[in-house]
């Protein structure tokens, strides 16, 4: 197992703010398919502009399960966490296989733990 978990490192001490931005990275590269069928409803100036409206998709979607379970997205908690990883395997299943959103919920747990 990789000492690194989309961007952090397990062996150091982890902040909700961290695991919260692990989340972003995960939901990004587990949806970048989905999201490039996107591309085909607007025009894009450059590759990098698309890589930033596909953030931007995903951020905007964590944000809003934040505050659908009362959370705070600027000042996670690890309880506020585990609220919105559930409501992103919900809405997970809908595009990847069950064994895929466990999988990578199962990368963000090991995160989730390290939490005070």
């Amino acid at each position: 197992m990789s000492n690194c978990i989309y961007g952090v490192d397990v062996t150091k001490e982890i902040t909700a703010v961290m695991v919260r931005d692990a989340i972003i990275q995960c939901f990004l590269k587990a949806h970048s398919k989905i999201l490039e069928e996107m591309k085909e409803y607007d025009e894009f100036k450059s590759k990098e502009e698309f890589e930033r409206m596909k953030l931007f998709d995903v951020k905007l979607l964590i944000q809003k399960y934040f505050e659908d379970t009362d959370g705070d997205f600027e000042n996670p908690t690890k309880d506020s966490i585990l609220k919105v990883i559930k409501k992103l395997q919900e809405f997970a299943v809908h595009f990847r296989k069950p064994e895929i959103v466990k999988e990578h919920t199962n990368e963000i747990m090991t995160l989730i733990n390290k939490l005070s």
